[in-house]
């Protein structure tokens, strides 16, 4: 059966769901799993974690994220992007040096609230649910961290191209949306595209069309990046005898070595499992992928 993770370039129009189910048809594996929801508008990156190493998606999505986003301004809506509702239009006079100015007070930590049409759950319910029935609620502001925040260009008519990296649960919508209240005019995210999740990029993305004919021909197994593809940042650490026995029952195991997170592998060199080795000098499971 498949175990592996593939990084899927998600095509504009489909959701991150959209994706998974497909995946769970070409790869004939039910335990499919994603990080890192984009939004149906979006494009790029997209992990998608197959049979053991969805047991890893948990750590994939606290990676940092990289985008390239359009934002137009002039513009509000319900959604704080280009497919919503029009609340407002309004007259720009921002230049782009303007825009320049905009972006400090953006960069590094900040507080934002969660827009109304995210899957953000508020007492239960999706929030989006509320919005779609006509409900607005208050949201608790939630801190994110924009560790790079770069004008581009400007391809013309009040929109401007961002670089963008970011913490896990930063909304580049909702950032568009703020940059443009504070320059008096509003703005929309108007396009986006995902370069990077953690470690994985742009570069390693496959299209849909290419995996369903590697599926087609039988070779969608070849495409899948290793579960140990999550935690290289991690250094490695080999069992075997009656550390392996003792690794294999989840039981901890003396070790040497400096305290922190390992990549524990047989002899045969199968990842094991991702442990801890503790300050006693007891090494644990923090999640196995045997």
């Amino acid at each position: 059966m498949p175990n592996g993770i593939l990084i899927v370039d998600k095509p504009s129009g489909w959701t991150s769901h959209d994706v998974v189910a497909k995946l769970r048809g070409l790869l004939g594996e039910r335990r499919v799993g994603h990080c890192g929801t984009l939004d149906p508008m979006a494009t790029g990156v997209l992990p998608v974690f197959a049979g053991r190493a969805t047991r890893a998606v948990s750590f994939a999505a606290e990676g940092e994220k990289e985008y390239i986003a359009w934002m137009k301004l002039g513009i509000v809506t319900d959604t704080q992007d280009s497919t919503g509702t029009i609340l407002e239009e309004n007259p720009v006079s921002a230049t782009e040096e303007d825009v320049e100015a905009s972006l400090q007070p953006f960069r590094n930590e900040i507080f934002q609230i969660p827009p109304m049409y995210s899957a953000r759950k508020q007492n239960g319910r999706r929030l989006y649910t509320l919005a779609r029935s006509g409900q607005i609620v208050e949201r608790e502001p939630r801190r994110v961290v924009v560790s790079r925040l770069v004008l581009l260009d400007s391809p013309g008519d009040h929109t401007y191209r961002l670089h963008v990296v970011c913490s896990k649960g930063t909304y580049i919508r909702t950032l568009c949306h703020d940059i443009g209240r504070s320059l008096g005019c509003g703005a929309v995210m108007s396009g986006l595209r995902r370069t990077r999740v953690g470690q994985f990029t742009e570069s390693q993305a496959l299209s849909i069309e290419r995996i369903a004919e590697a599926a087609a021909r039988g070779e969608a197994q070849s495409l899948l990046l290793p579960i140990d593809t999550c935690f290289l940042q991690y250094p490695s650490f080999s069992v075997a005898g009656e550390q392996e026995r003792r690794c294999r029952n989840g039981t901890p195991f003396p070790a040497e070595g400096e305290a922190g997170l390992y990549r524990v592998y047989d002899e045969q060199n199968s990842f094991l499992m991702l442990g801890r080795l503790r300050p006693d000098g007891y090494m644990e499971t923090v999640k196995s992928f045997y």
